[in-house]
């Protein structure tokens, strides 16, 4: 572990100090100063221990490539090892067979959440190579580095406990495994169902191809499937008896593409078509269309989803089809927290970045080769850590968002791959099963274990954060979930007909 700079210590103290003038609070410096020199009096020694048990259950993980609410055997894992070292298990939780609730309490005390996610995506099959080569066995692959996500966060947490014990420290740490962060909205019915409600502060971390503490606005989102249904034909010999679903699809997609012009030019919509027919001398009786679309606002994201609804029953009235709507997602944006964004950044200092060895920077080369705009970041950036910010957009989504609405929340993003690489790409699935995607996630787990351990030594952190918290959510808001009252959408990576 490296020692905190005078300069870190004091950028982290006077920007804290400064963020909590601005909330009417005292901030607790010499409380702080100490807790950074605290030496290896921390569960940071803990987490370095526990490499192997991070290494191994990121890359079994990683293996089983398992989609969104069909993550068996990845939540087993996690579980296994949190069972091991004696927290107690709540699985099952919230009508989600994959979702769990792992608990160690001392005593009274804060309530600090490690978030800890475990789904791939489908469609990007990817050897842990660093060259396009896809694996006969799997369609699916960890293209978001959350096999890196789930190991770093339960083994972070595993640490925290032996740490309280040993310290005799008093609270309560909790690693929530929570499935389908890739559209299923997984953490929005852990949210919705009250499983948040008494947590002090939530913290989490993703992949990604820099070292950065800084605390941004994802975008809300709305996700679904459109299912058209029509009349099917023989396109050659009776085409007029057939009505095509395919068309309406198309009819749909045609109308929301010339949506885009008037829609806020910052909101995203993108789609695919999950089903559209089996043959070309068919006419189609059934298609799906799969939308996504995308704002900071989610009163926005709500109006433009209505529009996209009104462009498919245009559609199916004008193609003599039927349409049916089926949400399957609905993530609030994040809510920044500068207080904990820069305890996060003074420990993501301290710990220091990722230690590469020479085979992993020739790795991350080989990888970078391979990129559409491989200058996008130095070579090196994976070396440096960047500089902390606030409330900038980041345009992606995620069901932290909910838990950031709910509770005072911090992340981190670490380098787990080649610098440059986009998330959701081969590049991206090959490193996360790569010892640079490990080490990365080690430096992760390091910087969430002291920041937890800081907030268990100086509760006022905690009550400046909530206070913050207040402050930015506004004192008329109260939380409804964006995916109404349904059911988690088990089904929603199984074909659809």
């Amino acid at each position: 572990m490296h020692s905190p700079t005078r300069t870190t210590l004091h950028a982290f103290l006077a920007g804290a100090m400064t963020s909590a003038l601005l909330f009417g609070l005292s901030y607790s410096c010499i409380a702080v100063a100490q807790a950074a020199q605290r030496g290896n009096a921390n569960p940071v020694a803990g987490v370095e221990a526990r490499t192997p048990q991070i290494e191994a259950a990121a890359l079994e993980i990683w293996d089983l490539a398992e989609v969104g609410y069909q993550e068996v055997d990845s939540s087993r894992i996690l579980q296994q090892q949190l069972q091991r070292a004696g927290f107690k298990l709540d699985v099952g939780v919230a009508g989600m067979p994959t979702a769990f609730i792992a608990r160690h309490r001392r005593g009274d005390g804060p309530v600090l959440a490690l978030l800890a996610e475990f789904d791939a995506l489908p469609g990007l099959s990817q050897a842990a190579v660093p060259q396009r080569q896809q694996r006969p066995d799997r369609n699916a692959a960890h293209a978001c580095g959350h096999n890196l996500f789930g190991a770093a966060s339960a083994n972070a947490a595993i640490a925290l406990k032996e740490w309280m014990d040993a310290q005799n420290i008093s609270g309560e740490v909790r690693v929530y495994g929570t499935p389908a962060e890739e559209g299923g909205s997984g953490k929005v019915y852990l949210v919705r169902d009250g499983f948040f409600d008494d947590v002090d502060v939530a913290l989490h971390w993703h992949p990604g191809d820099r070292n950065t503490a800084s605390q941004t606005r994802a975008l809300s989102n709305i996700s679904g499937k459109f299912r058209f249904h029509g009349t099917s034909a023989h396109a050659a010999m009776a085409p007029e008896q057939g009505r095509s679903a395919l068309d309406g699809v198309e009819a749909m997609n045609f109308m929301v593409n010339a949506m885009r012009e008037h829609v806020p030019q910052d909101a995203r919509m993108h789609y695919v078509i999950t089903n559209g027919g089996a043959a070309p001398n068919v006419v189609p009786d059934f298609a799906e269309a799969y939308y996504y679309v995308r704002h900071v606002d989610p009163q926005v994201v709500l109006a433009i989803m209505e529009r996209v609804k009104k462009a498919a029953e245009g559609a199916a009235l004008g193609t003599e089809t039927t349409v049916e709507f089926e949400q399957t997602g609905g993530t609030y944006s994040t809510l920044p927290n500068d207080i904990l964004g820069r305890l996060m950044d003074a420990s993501l200092r301290e710990v220091g970045p990722p230690q590469w060895a020479d085979a992993d920077i020739q790795a991350a080369a080989q990888l970078r080769a391979t990129l559409a705009n491989p200058d996008a970041l130095a070579p090196d950036a994976w070396n440096d850590i960047a500089s902390y910010s606030v409330d900038e957009i980041n345009y992606g989504s995620t069901d932290v968002g909910d838990v950031s609405w709910k509770t005072p929340t911090v992340g981190l993003r670490v380098a787990t791959w080649a610098p440059g690489t986009p998330a959701h790409s081969w590049q991206a699935a090959a490193a996360s099963g790569l010892p640079i995607g490990v080490k990365g996630a080690v430096t992760a787990a390091k910087t969430l274990a002291l920041t937890a351990q800081t907030l268990f030594q100086d509760p006022r952190l905690i009550e400046q954060a909530r206070a913050e918290f207040e402050q930015r959510r506004g004192p008329q808001f109260k939380y409804s979930a964006l995916v109404g009252d349904r059911a988690p959408p088990l089904d929603y990576r199984s074909p659809q007909r």
